[in-house]
């Protein structure tokens, strides 16, 4: 039961935060009187039940507490007012163009007086419901480090007031990019769970993709939105067939009769809006585009050895131009090593020493057992398995280990 009240509350923790946000325009009171209604619902649910409406019961609850503990505070007459103001719903200040509690509270965390790191840190904290060492593992930094970049950002928004609201026009491009991390890193969480028992995590990848149609309907002529929402759709396609009997089923071996064929023709539909913007205009696609065109040749190739890999080279190499970078570099590898040989791409993945990162472990291992190099693929293996946390790419790559030779 605790189990399922905890899911539940991870599901609801976002619409809770926000919507105590919007009331009492204070993160830290919104965050406790969360944990504080996830405390009462773990006493009462195994009791009375789940309620009909587990989210309203939250938010109830929720409010109660911060209000007891405004009234608590020394301060008691101006916050006091604050917290009546609950009565007649009205928030403090102008919402913005889009009526949407956690799409003001995704551009509060996401404000340019924030350092880049703590407004994604912050953005999937209360609006991913991340704990604090998930958020870590992320980012492949020490939990206690997280936990201050959590703490320091909203010390930030309650010094220098920021604003909970949607931008305005004039604001909202210089304010996307890191609104757009926060969106994917939010699905990616979900797409492979760094943490837990359940290897995915659809409440995220579901409040991802919601979040990108959002942003999509507040700025629907900006590329790299559509090119977003298109990479979402396209990679969530596949969630039905990316896991069976507890264990991680590579692309290779998926099963692409249960993939999602309305998602992967929306995602399309998109891709195919970005490349004729990008032509009408002249201006290169975007990493999202790229990424979303990337995935749009995997889904609308009937079995894995029908991949166009020269068309994915590509795209990698003008991804590599705009958002260059390490990963960027190990994926083309990928792409190489399907046209040139495993051999080709090992060295080409070997000279990006990624040791942090589990994917560059497996995918060396795969390309050392492809090589029939088993003792080095063995020790690959161990490396990757021995990087990541997740219970179903533990078991895949610990199933792949043992079917080495010798």
């Amino acid at each position: 039961m605790s189990r399922d009240i905890e899911r539940i509350f991870r599901d609801e923790f976002g619409r809770v935060v926000a919507s105590l946000t919007r009331r009492f325009g204070d993160l830290d009171v919104a965050e406790e009187a969360a944990g504080e209604a996830l405390l009462a619902a773990l006493e009462r649910w195994p009791v009375d039940g789940v309620p009909p409406n587990p989210g309203g019961w939250l938010t109830t609850t929720a409010v109660r507490r911060a209000i007891d503990r405004i009234r608590r505070e020394q301060q008691r007459d101006a916050k006091h007012q604050a917290a009546l103001m609950i009565h007649d719903d009205t928030p403090h200040e102008p919402t913005g163009a889009v009526d949407d509690d956690r799409l003001r509270l995704l551009f509060t965390c996401c404000h340019p007086a924030l350092a880049p790191e703590a407004r994604v840190a912050l953005t999937l904290r209360l609006l991913g419901g991340l704990t604090v060492a998930e958020i870590a593992a992320a980012f492949l930094v020490p939990e206690t480090t997280m936990a201050q970049r959590v703490t320091r950002a909203k010390a930030k928004i309650k010094g220098a007031h920021i604003p909970y609201r949607v931008p305005s026009a004039a604001d909202l491009a210089e304010r996307l990019a890191a609104v757009l991390t926060v969106v994917y890193l939010v699905f990616n969480e979900g797409y492979l769970a760094s943490a837990g028992d359940a290897p995915i995590r659809a409440e995220l990848t579901d409040e991802a993709i919601r979040l990108g149609r959002v942003l999509r309907t507040l700025l629907p002529d900006e590329a790299e939105i559509a090119g977003l929402l298109a990479l979402m759709l396209l990679i969530d396609s596949r969630r039905p067939s990316r896991v069976a009997d507890g264990e991680l089923v590579p692309l290779p071996e998926q099963d692409r009769g249960g993939w999602d064929r309305a998602l992967i023709a929306e995602g399309h539909a998109l891709v195919r809006e970005c490349l004729d913007r990008a032509r009408r205009t002249g201006r290169p696609p975007g990493r999202y585009q790229l990424l979303a065109a990337v995935n749009a040749v995997h889904t609308d190739a009937p079995t894995w050895a029908d991949t166009d890999w020269s068309q994915i080279a590509a795209l990698y190499d003008q991804l590599a131009a705009v958002d260059p970078g390490p990963v960027v570099a190990l994926n083309r590898a990928v792409a190489v090593a399907e046209l040139d040989g495993p051999a080709v791409g090992l060295a080409a993945v070997d000279r990006l020493g990624l040791t942090a990162y589990h994917a560059w472990h497996a995918t060396r291992a795969d390309l050392l057992r492809r090589l029939g190099r088993s003792g080095e693929a063995r020790a690959a293996y161990d490396a990757a398995i021995a990087a990541t946390d997740n219970p179903a790419e533990r078991a895949f790559l610990a199933r792949r280990r043992g079917q080495l030779a010798g």
